[in-house]
């Protein structure tokens, strides 16, 4: 289904960067329009792989896999899609940084244009004191900065402006009562989800109108982290289950245990079923795990599936098609159909591997895009490129440095 998928995408060629529909109506054709000084037009959208590793981050090409740039950067550096399918948002020293991955696509008429560049590596233009969850919803892209509980929306579109300019103007701020280890999504009707806690416990979240006025409330939610939008609803994890956002009001799914946290979830388009991890120890040390949950939005019901393997919170991802994918410690990435829980395939793409006590320590994560599974082997320095709809490994590389965290963009 996948590959059918891959296809008929392919087929639309007038496709704008983050999957949007491109402008179709009629226009003077002008062969110009959307290149910048440097860029040289390509034969359709190039998407590349950014990777971070201990001092610096490197960029590839996503089909050959080829290393296009390296930037050294001191620190533990993370990464965050912006949403424009070119930025990438890096969480440094200061704040975030724009990394432009150095290939996009803009609509023109009833076509598209598509052009590459060199990579660039800019500077912090959106000040924090501990830069946390970045999140892409209904073209808005919202930062939280955990050392001081501001949250901060920009228009999704409007990073490339930003990048030319050194800074970017938000069009929503909010500051939490307290500063904490939180998320927040801005949606176009002008609300605003935002969880609320402290340094030393989170308990649930709150949905805010236009004018800050709080339209919701729950504290029905221990430990709230992470999120996802199915559908209408904003799904996010807790320590006994999730809590779903419907418009104006709250809904509580309990896990099957009396502790069953719940801390990263991904949904897919057009699916009603939201993937998350599972964890029902609270004293297990380390990140290891080895069930996932599968949480139908509309039946309001949490699905465990015990797995075979073990995996972390980095080696879950969402296919084209819908199905959920899982990296296991035993090299396998498992092809999931989120109805039943069951594995239509297991393919084989790396060594058995151990995860780490830290969640900072480098061990393999994936990324899905357009039809393909990125998967990083830190052990042997290598990057994989796996078709999960026909099981083929297509593509491996091998690299300078060991990679820690992978975002695609798509170009």
């Amino acid at each position: 289904m996948a590959a059918v998928a891959l296809t008929s995408l392919l087929a639309l060629t007038a496709c704008a960067p983050g999957g949007e529909p491109a402008n179709t109506e009629g226009g003077e054709h002008d062969h110009g329009h959307g290149s910048e000084e440097g860029a040289t037009e390509v034969a359709g959208a190039k998407p590349r792989v950014v990777l971070t590793y201990e001092g610096g981050l490197m960029v590839l090409d996503a089909e050959t896999l080829e290393v296009v740039d390296d930037f050294e950067l001191e620190g533990f550096n993370r990464i965050n899609e912006a949403g424009d399918g070119r930025h990438v948002l890096v969480s440094t020293t200061g704040g975030w940084a724009p990394l432009d991955a150095g290939s996009w696509t803009v609509p023109h008429g009833d076509h598209t244009h598509s052009y590459t560049a060199d990579p660039s590596l800019g500077d912090v233009i959106v000040p924090a004191n501990t830069p946390g969850h970045v999140v892409v919803h209904d073209d808005y892209t919202t930062l939280f900065d955990d050392g001081t509980g501001d949250v901060t929306v920009f228009e999704t579109g409007s990073w490339t402006d930003a990048v030319e300019a050194g800074s970017i103007e938000p069009v929503r701020t909010y500051q939490t009562e307290e500063p904490h280890h939180g998320v927040a999504v801005a949606s176009q009707d002008g609300t605003l989800f935002v969880t609320h806690g402290n340094e030393e416990s989170r308990d649930g979240a709150i949905v805010l109108d236009e004018n800050d006025e709080e339209i919701a409330s729950t504290t029905e939610c221990p430990g709230i982290h992470g999120e996802t939008v199915a559908g209408e609803s904003v799904v996010a994890g807790c320590e006994d289950g999730v809590i779903l956002l419907h418009g104006d009001h709250f809904h509580k799914i309990d896990s099957p245990d009396e502790f069953g946290r719940i801390g990263n979830q991904f949904s897919a388009e057009d699916s009603s079923i939201v993937l998350g991890d599972y964890k029902d120890d609270p004293d297990a040390e380390g990140i290891a795990l080895d069930t996932i949950s599968l949480i139908d939005t509309e039946e309001e019901s949490i699905q465990l599936v015990e797995l075979d393997t073990e995996y972390t919170y980095s080696n879950l991802a969402r296919g084209m098609d819908g199905s959920v994918l899982v990296l296991g410690t035993d090299g396998a990435l498992r092809v999931i159909d989120p109805e039943t829980g069951e594995a239509t395939s297991t393919i084989d793409v790396i060594d058995e591997w151990t995860p780490p006590i830290e969640w900072q320590k480098s061990h393999p994560a994936i990324h899905e895009e357009l039809g393909y599974v990125y998967v990083t082997d830190p052990a042997n320095n290598q990057i994989h490129r796996v078709d999960y709809a026909s099981g083929e490994v297509v593509t491996t590389a091998d690299l300078e440095h060991a990679p820690n965290e992978i975002v695609v963009t798509s170009g």
